[in-house]
C-alpha cells in the first residue's frame, strides 16, 4: 500500500472512531495536530510516515473517556496498521509515540523513557493544540463537559501534582492554566514549536489579565 492511501485509511478510521468525541478531542483536534506535526517537520530530520500516522492516531482513545485505561488507545492504534500490513518497525515506533507523549506521563518519573525526533515533532504540535486561542477554547469546552467550575479564588492550583493527582482532579479550568497549559512553553522539543509557543503563551496571559481584572469587577 503506497502512502497516500495508507494515510487516507487512516484518516477515515479517525474520523470514524471520533465522530461522537468530546469537542476539545474530536477530529477536528487530530486534524490541527496532523497539520502542525507536518508544518513542524518540514525543520526536522524525521522519518515523515510515523510523523503523520502518530499525530492522526494519538488520541485515537484519550484515557478520559475511557476510565483512565492507558492501554486501549495504543491496542486500537496497533490492530489498525496491522490491518494495512503497515511494518513492525513503524508500528512500534508509533505505539511508543502514542504511549509516551501525553503531559500527565511526564509527572511520573519511572524510569521508562522513550523518545524519538518524531516523538518531539507530535508532542510539540499536541502541546501547541492545548495553548493560545484553540487551548483557551479547548479547556473551557472540556470544563464544560465536566460541569467544573470556571474559577473559584478558594481553590488554589495544585503546582506539585503527581500523574494520578493530576489525572483525578476536578479543579476549576482556570486552575488548569496553572497546573499545565503555561508550563507548556518551557517543554517544547523543538526550535519551530517554541516559536510557536510564545505567541500562544502570550495570548493565554493577556486573556487571564482580562479575566481576573472582569471577575473582580475592575475591567
Amino acid at each position: 500500500m503506497n502512502h497516500d492511501q495508507l494515510i487516507q485509511n487512516t484518516i477515515s478510521f479517525v474520523k470514524k472512531a471520533l465522530e461522537h468525541a468530546e469537542g476539545g478531542h474530536d477530529w477536528f483536534h487530530i486534524e490541527r495536530v496532523y497539520n502542525t506535526s507536518k508544518f513542524i517537520a518540514e525543520h526536522e530530520n524525521t522519518n515523515t510516515l510515523v510523523v503523520e500516522l502518530s499525530a492522526l492516531l494519538h488520541d485515537i482513545a484519550d484515557p478520559k473517556f475511557h476510565d483512565g485505561d492507558e492501554s486501549v488507545g495504543p491496542k486500537l492504534a496497533k490492530t489498525f496498521l496491522e490491518s494495512q500490513q503497515v511494518d513492525i518497525a513503524t508500528i512500534n515506533h508509533v505505539v511508543n509515540i502514542i504511549q509516551h507523549m501525553s503531559f500527565k506521563n511526564s509527572l511520573e518519573n519511572n524510569g521508562a523513557v522513550f523518545t524519538s525526533t518524531e516523538l518531539e515533532v507530535v508532542q510539540d504540535a499536541d502541546r501547541l493544540d492545548a495553548i493560545g486561542a484553540i487551548g483557551i477554547a479547548r479547556a473551557f469546552n472540556y470544563g464544560g463537559f465536566k460541569n467544573r467550575a470556571l474559577h473559584d479564588p478558594k481553590i488554589a492550583p495544585n503546582l506539585q501534582m503527581t500523574k494520578e493527582e493530576y489525572k483525578a482532579s476536578k479543579a476549576p479550568t482556570i486552575n488548569h492554566f496553572y497546573e499545565k497549559l503555561l508550563l507548556l512553553k518551557d517543554r517544547m522539543n523543538t526550535e519551530t514549536g517554541r516559536k510557536l509557543a510564545l505567541q500562544r503563551h502570550q495570548f493565554m496571559e493577556t486573556f487571564l489579565d482580562q479575566f481576573f481584572g472582569e471577575w473582580e469587577g475592575t475591567q
